[in-house]
């Protein structure tokens, strides 16, 4: 079976139960390896995703991947959260994306950086300095999400 119909299927297994935990599906790894291949699962929720989160729904697709018989082979499931500068290089990791701050590079070395407010089919759009910046997506070489880290305010 090809790798893209496999990942499509396991997405159709793990969807509901992603849901039902309140869980968002940022990307899906694939990797049939011998002798165990890996499965990667990245989830998110508006707050963020804890280990417990991870842990809970980790068992869960377990059992219904493994009543699926989606994977045949033995293999590993991992699931965590998509991480504080993820490379962004799938339209639904562009889409989850949306009111972040990121990093976009650009044909020629230039990178441009800034919030981004709209995934269009021709174009990524980024605030920056409460300007709007149209970035044709045919230009953008890499993306990548940038580090927000909520510091805790003095009292």
């Amino acid at each position: 079976m090809d790798d893209a119909v496999r990942t499509d299927q396991i997405e159709e297994v793990v969807m509901p139960v992603l849901r039902d935990h309140g869980l968002e599906l940022v990307d899906v790894e694939w990797r049939p390896l011998r002798p165990r291949g890996v499965l990667r699962l990245f989830v998110d929720k508006p707050g963020g995703v804890g280990i417990r989160d991870c842990e809970r729904v980790s068992r869960e697709i377990g059992d219904v991947l493994d009543a699926s018989a989606i994977i045949e082979a033995s293999y590993d499931l991992e699931v965590s959260s998509p991480g504080l500068d993820r490379l962004l290089r799938k339209e639904r990791e562009l889409c989850w994306a949306v009111g972040k701050r990121v990093s976009c590079w650009l044909a020629g070395g230039r990178e441009v950086r800034g919030r981004l407010v709209a995934v269009e089919p021709d174009r990524l759009v980024l605030e920056h300095d409460g300007e709007r910046v149209e970035l044709p997506r045919a230009g953008v070489t890499k993306a990548r999400l940038e580090a927000e880290v909520p510091w805790p305010r003095r009292a």
